[in-house]
């Protein structure tokens, strides 16, 4: 494995909604959120092995006006105790709220939120990895030379069949994603 010095400069993005929750569609209300099993426990490897966890998520709700960015907090603020209650930490949360027709750079495939959190926090975005349920989530880390990982939970089964572009991992859920880049730098990449 990769030095501890040089895995911090790296990060691992992840989708919110199908990757690390349950997916009804969206998601405003902190009630209605629901851990996908073992994402917490993938979540908490990717700590000890000290790489930055950062979710970008696409929430056109707001701009849709189905919800608020408050609504949007609060069930991020759940997640976030969620996590901490297994052992798990998230580094940082970015999300677009705008709505799809809105041209704007952090709506997923742009590259705009991972570009933020590169500024904030020291990543470099060409060692990092993407892992996501959706084509936006593979075509985002296409678009940042980062690795892409399609997670088969959520929208990811029926969004394999129309990736424009192929994945560089399909695993079944979280854990098997965090399990394979962990290989992955083990190796050397």
């Amino acid at each position: 494995m990769e030095s501890s010095a040089n895995i911090r400069k790296l990060a691992v993005f992840l989708d919110r909604d199908g990757t690390i929750n349950e997916d009804p569609g969206y998601l405003y209300k902190p009630d209605e959120l629901v851990m996908i099993g073992g994402a917490a426990k993938a979540i908490k490897e990717l700590n000890a092995a000290s790489i930055k966890v950062i979710i970008v998520s696409n929430q056109s709700g707001v701009g849709r006006g189905y919800f608020t960015d408050a609504d949007v907090e609060a069930v991020n603020e759940k997640l976030m105790r969620l996590l901490a209650v297994e052992g798990a930490s998230i580094d940082a949360i970015y999300y677009c709220n705008h709505h799809p027709d809105t041209a704007c750079q952090c709506r997923k495939p742009n590259t705009g939120m991972m570009e933020q959190a590169s500024l904030e926090h020291g990543i470099d975005i060409t060692r990092s990895y993407v892992v996501g349920d959706k084509g936006s989530d593979v075509e985002l880390a296409k678009q940042a030379g980062a690795k892409s990982v399609l997670v088969l939970t959520g929208k990811g089964g029926s969004e394999l069949k129309t990736l424009k572009r192929p994945a560089d991992c399909v695993a079944k859920d979280l854990s098997e994603a965090v399990a394979w880049i962990l290989k992955d730098l083990k190796a050397g990449r």
